[in-house]
């Protein structure tokens, strides 16, 4: 008896300490230091094409450059989701759309582990890298 009451006390107290370590992904969800404005200015660039399937070819290949491996793409959508495992998991998904009748927005949301990115310096190297590799599909170079 005295054994039993021995062995629960710490699988309690356990317990306890565990829960009370979980973070509520629910409120993160909702959760930045910016304004919506201000983290869509980051995120988002326009590139003036209207060839969406071009534009979501060089998005593949602009993150398998920088060493993500793409989990899921979506020509329908216009949607490209990747992840890079390097010491960290690093979640990105790249969307796409019409703007107006001569340009395509993209749009890049990164997650670092379950935290949202809010840093611009990794969405400015990925638009810099996707810049590149447009004006070289632009001019037809095989790089």
């Amino acid at each position: 008896m005295i054994m039993k009451k021995f062995f629960a006390f710490p699988m309690i107290a356990l317990a306890m300490t565990v829960s009370a370590c979980q973070t509520d992904s629910r409120s993160q969800v909702l959760e930045t230091s910016k304004s919506q404005v201000q983290v869509r200015s980051y995120q988002t660039r326009a590139y003036d094409t209207t060839d969406q399937q071009k534009m979501l070819r060089t998005i593949i290949a602009t993150l398998q450059d920088l060493g993500f491996v793409v989990d899921k793409a979506d020509a329908t959508l216009g949607t490209v989701s990747a992840t890079k495992l390097d010491g960290y998991l690093l979640r990105i998904t790249v969307t796409t759309r019409a703007r107006g009748t001569t340009q395509t927005l993209v749009r890049a949301n990164a997650q670092y582990n379950i935290m949202p990115v809010e840093d611009p310096a990794p969405y400015q190297s990925f638009f810099d890298a996707l810049s590149k590799a447009m004006f070289l599909e632009g001019h037809q170079v095989d790089a």
